[in-house]
């Protein structure tokens, strides 16, 4: 590894800022950056130069991520295990400066659902024996890390086989309770498509796939949850009712109805997630939004007109364990842990917020 971006992972790990630092960006020739609490700062560092960020994408990315890297596709990704840094994720593309290079940097370990401060409820999702459960957000809003966790909950609690699939692996997963198989993307196996093909004849209980990027993954995903397997994976989309419509529209007009009818049956829960910086001014906060499948849920999900209505079940179904990421907000507000501009930044109806805190 080249001794300036050495150097910039040391400060992002071990430096004042270190619990706080979730990426670092290099460029040819300029200062590196890093995000603290979500927000870019210019480091204190000298310019890194262009061959030092090749060598380190020729040293890190597999031969194959480092030709797609080279060649027509012009980005690649992968994953990096690093003795002293740990985890970090990896993301390179060409652009008009030269290469431009971006390091996710991971928690040491699985974390736990409860070091993530998501509601209670989301650990009993560990004890759904079949169905599909999403968990949704903007980039960087954590959906990847509430997935590892929830699979160390099942990890510890059940003995099941899972099988995931990844692009890239990002937790490394010992096996404890259940038989744990990890498969990546561009190592492993060349697409979701592809895996998910071939998975279903490996005896899995659980099946992670780490996006659902398109209508063949999936459909295999519906079709998997509704065949006696837990099926978890991520959207990037912002909302529970959003998720629903994004899921149907990939699907042509005459297959919307069968999609209806399988979401309706199989899908288990929803989790959309935000993080918010923390009132303190140090680390940041989980917000979500919960969608689970009662009886009201399941009759929206099969009715195009019915699923405008699910917002509102959810604003009303708080004592089943549902809530709007603006319910969320609302009480990490009263409760001090965020201040009620970082809830209004959050929110996609901050109109809500305002309410709630009494503010007109």
């Amino acid at each position: 590894m080249s001794a300036d971006i050495e150097h910039a992972l040391e400060l992002a790990r071990e430096g004042p800022f270190a619990a706080s630092t979730s990426d670092l960006h290099f460029e040819s020739d300029q200062a590196p950056w890093h995000r603290i609490d979500g927000r870019m700062l210019r480091m204190d560092l000298p310019p890194v130069a262009g061959d030092s960020i090749r060598g380190f994408c020729e040293a890190y990315f597999g031969k194959r991520d480092y030709e797609r890297l080279n060649g027509n596709h012009g980005s690649a990704d992968g994953a990096l295990h690093h003795p002293r840094y740990g985890a970090i994720r990896l993301h390179a593309f060409r652009g008009d400066g030269g290469i431009a290079l971006s390091l996710r940097l991971l928690s040491s370990g699985v974390p736990s659902l409860e070091s993530l401060g998501l509601p209670p409820v989301v650990a009993s999702f560990a004890d759904f024996p079949s169905g599909l459960v999403l968990f949704t957000g903007p980039t960087g809003s954590g959906k990847s890390t509430a997935l590892a966790a929830l699979i160390n909950e099942i990890n510890r609690k059940h003995a099941r086989h899972i099988v995931t699939v990844e692009d890239p692996i990002e937790y490394r997963h010992r096996s404890v309770k259940s038989l744990i198989r990890q498969r990546e993307i561009g190592r492993d196996v060349t697409s979701y498509g592809e895996s998910l093909r071939g998975v279903l004849r490996a005896d899995p209980d659980v099946i992670l796939i780490g996006e659902l990027r398109d209508a063949e993954v999936m459909s295999a995903c519906l079709q998997a949850s509704e065949t006696g397997h837990l099926v978890l994976s991520t959207l990037h989309t912002s909302e529970a009712a959003e998720t629903v419509a994004r899921i149907v529209g990939v699907f042509e007009g005459g297959r919307q109805e069968q999609v209806r009818m399988q979401l309706a049956q199989s899908l288990q829960a929803i989790v959309s997630m935000r993080l918010v910086p923390d009132a303190s001014g140090r680390g940041r906060r989980a917000a979500c939004e919960l969608l689970l499948n009662s009886p009201a849920v399941r009759s929206q999900l099969a009715s195009p007109e019915r699923a405008l209505q699910i917002r509102n079940t959810i604003e009303t179904s708080r004592k089943d364990g549902m809530q709007t990421l603006e319910m969320d907000l609302s009480r990490l507000v009263s409760e001090r842990l965020v201040t009620y501009e970082a809830a209004l930044s959050a929110s996609d109806y901050p109109e809500q917020i305002r309410v709630a805190a009494g503010i007109r």
